[in-house]
């Protein structure tokens, strides 16, 4: 039997407690969602997040993510850590030892310039220089490390904590903690265009939490709600959808009953009728907060909605704020599909084409937020999977097609910034050698990132566990602390 432990001394079991009575967590809200005709209240929240959903450890900072993931590995060097002694080494082999997972060699030099903006002074490539513009905002952790230089282990570590073994995502540890403000929307967005990162959906997973908590996909290259969220316009008239799933809620519930002893069978079971509730739900509310029609032409302008390079990113951001404004929890935005950040030759131009498409619409959705109110109370978090290597990686077959102006994978130091929701603004936690290579002050481990997100939300990262397989997990296994220097 499953447990969630909110408080480690008080465990609290819900689902068999229901389902001896006849009944699963899922038929209970779906009656209540026919019974109003799914016309709910944007606070209210579902049987499940009643439970829970009330029950933060501390007051909260922020109430919601927005996730802008950089996947395939943005060079921090590049980006937000500048390092004056790769110029002076520039082209020279550093006078340290790099242990990397490809052959490389001599150091290479930034090829853009770095800046300092605001009144806080922070240095920022040009790459970034409309994101410079909110340097007072940005609490930038520069002594980021992960445990391994692959992309699939270091994917998954970023977003469930562990990069080897079957776990939930950090969004459905946060909506199964903390419920959602918007029964009519999933609790969980993410948005990814042209199709899946590495690793796929093993990303927003919800693994041994109830699957309702799992990531909703969404691919935001599309315009058309209609092919945003697929079949989320009715084709059955009210009455008739009425009946369909009053039908569907009366064979579930006796398949429940049925049931009862078998834990894995029920949770599957109450994932899926809950699914059919959301879905049910979202006819109204997704086609009406997808609708970026609806928006005015400057806050479209804004997010450079009708300019090329900036579209599509543009078009996430402007759905990731209006998202978060509508109460979903948490909300990712990949790149792209597979890994568009790895660039392990070609990284001047190539980081400079990808940095083009989503400097202006991150600016703008911090312009966004703090416009309407919503930075304060909305983290907004910023970079890759990890960084890259401040020398060169020599030619391989199959990786940098021989050429040498590219950078290897780098988990031993990088760059996460943040925004809002808590955290300093105009501040720099941490650092990496002089070089650039291995994070030496302020070192912050991803679980360390884990933790202070939660603590940030209100959550006690140690005390919100789940029994599962003779044990009590936690998004952060065993480790993880609050970093308490970056808190406002």
């Amino acid at each position: 039997m499953n447990t969630v432990m909110f408080d480690s001394h008080a465990p609290l079991s819900r689902r068999q407690m229901l389902v001896q009575a006849g009944t699963g967590l899922g038929v209970v809200g779906l009656a209540a969602t026919l019974a109003q005709d799914g016309r709910l209240l944007a606070n209210e929240t579902d049987g499940e997040s009643a439970v829970l959903g009330a029950l933060p450890h501390h007051p909260p900072r922020a109430k919601a993510v927005i996730h802008l993931f950089m996947n395939g590995g943005l060079s921090h060097v590049d980006s937000f850590d500048p390092k004056p002694q790769l110029t002076k080494y520039d082209g020279k082999a550093l006078p340290i030892e790099l242990k990397t997972e490809r052959p490389t060699g001599a150091a290479f030099a930034s090829q853009y310039e770095f800046k300092q903006y605001g009144e806080s002074g922070l240095p920022i490539s040009e790459m970034f220089s409309h994101v410079g513009a909110h340097a007072d905002d940005l609490c930038i952790l520069r002594g980021m490390h992960a445990d391994v230089p692959n992309h699939e282990p270091s994917l998954l570590l970023m977003n469930t904590g562990d990069g080897r073994l079957a776990r939930p995502s950090y969004g459905s540890w946060l909506t199964y903690g903390l419920g959602s403000e918007n029964r009519n929307l999933p609790g969980y967005i993410v948005l990814c265009p042209n199709g899946y990162p590495t690793t796929g959906a093993a990303n927003w997973r919800s693994a041994f939490l109830p699957g309702v908590h799992a990531g909703t996909h969404v691919d935001p290259r599309h315009k058309e709600v209609d092919k945003l969220v697929e079949h989320v316009r009715p084709r059955l008239s009210p009455k008739a959808q009425r009946e369909q799933l009053e039908l569907l809620r009366a064979m579930n519930a006796e398949h429940a009953a049925r049931a009862a002893a078998q834990a894995a069978e029920d949770a599957k079971l109450e994932a899926r009728i809950q699914s059919f509730e959301t879905a049910y739900r979202m006819q109204d509310a997704a086609a009406e907060a997808f609708d970026l029609s609806k928006e005015p032409k400057e806050v479209r302008e804004l997010y450079g909605l009708d300019e090329d390079p900036t579209r599509l990113h543009g078009r996430m951001c402007l759905l990731a704020r209006r998202l978060v404004e509508r109460g979903v929890r948490c909300v990712q935005l990949y790149h792209g599909q597979g890994q568009p950040w790895d660039h392990h030759d070609d990284i001047v131009p190539r980081h400079l084409e990808l940095a083009k498409q989503c400097d202006k619409p991150h600016a703008a959705l911090l312009t966004d937020l703090k416009r309407l109110g919503l930075l304060d109370e909305t983290l907004v978090m910023c970079g890759g999977e990890f960084g890259r290597t401040p020398v060169v990686e020599m030619p391989k077959e199959g990786s940098n097609q021989g050429k040498v102006n590219g950078r290897d994978h780098n988990h031993h130091g990088f760059s996460v910034w943040m925004a809002g929701g808590g955290v300093k603004g105009g501040h720099v936690h941490g650092a990496t050698d002089e070089f650039g290579f291995a994070a030496v002050e302020g070192r912050t481990h991803v679980h360390d990132l884990h933790a202070t997100m939660l603590h940030l939300m209100g959550v006690d990262h140690e005390r919100l566990t789940y029994r599962h397989a003779g044990r009590d997990f936690r998004l952060t296994d065993v480790h993880g602390r609050v970093v308490s220097e970056i808190l406002a």
